[in-house]
């Protein structure tokens, strides 16, 4: 059938439909719960890598019932840190990277990890998917998140063209209208899991799939 050309503004309406029944994405979730300080977010994060939403959630909870500060972080051994992320992937070298960067935290910056995009980057472990979620949510600045959902289905439907994440970051940030720029993470973490998945994606029921070029689709459902 003939595509009607690609209307972010309207793939944005009926995706915020579509996703509601499904759960949120890990941090998003973790932020209505309360989790908003840019430290929490960012060691949430930091424990999301690799790992499934629903491991990281129970073991965000499990950690922050313990520390929420960097201070808090500071008075865990490492082996007590480890051992409440243990479920998590990686989770020996992630209990390192968050005890260094709580200790870093509370020696120069006074115990509160600033808003500032450099300062989060500089911490081992921490690249721009991180830290722009973490300046999104916690934050509230204008910051756009490209994990594999966000690259594989903004590349599918044609809105952009990119061979990795880190160019579709740069192609969405010169396309992508900036009022979206934090959403489009929230959005389409879950469209990406539950509707555009990455095999055999379930156009039949996808709301933007008159305007979806479908790029790279071999078979769907």
């Amino acid at each position: 059938m003939d595509k009607k050309p690609f209307d972010i503004a309207v793939a944005v309406r009926r995706i915020r439909t579509a996703v509601d029944p499904w759960p949120k994405a890990a941090l998003f979730q973790l932020a209505e719960e309360g989790y908003t300080s840019a430290f929490e977010q960012l060691v949430a994060c930091i424990i999301s890598i690799r790992t499934f939403d629903e491991v990281t959630l129970p073991v965000s909870r499990k950690l922050f019932e313990r520390a929420r500060t960097p201070a808090g972080m500071c008075e865990l051994a490492l082996e007590e840190l480890d051992a409440l992320i243990g479920a998590s992937t990686f989770h020996e070298r992630k209990a390192g990277q968050i005890l260094a960067i709580a200790r870093r935290v509370r020696d120069e910056y006074g115990g509160t990890l600033p808003c500032d995009r450099e300062v989060l980057m500089s911490f081992a472990g921490v690249g721009p998917k991180c830290a722009n979620l973490v300046l999104g949510i916690a934050c509230g600045e204008p910051f756009i998140s490209v994990d594999v959902h966000v690259h594989r289905v903004t590349g599918r439907w044609g809105y952009v063209k990119a061979s990795s994440p880190e160019k579709s970051l740069l192609a969405l940030e010169a396309q992508l209208p900036r009022r979206y720029w934090i959403e489009i993470n929230r959005l389409l973490v879950p469209f990406g899991k539950h509707i555009c998945t990455g095999s055999r994606p379930r156009c039949s029921t996808c709301p933007v799939l008159d305007m979806c070029r479908q790029v790279g689709v071999e078979e769907s459902r």
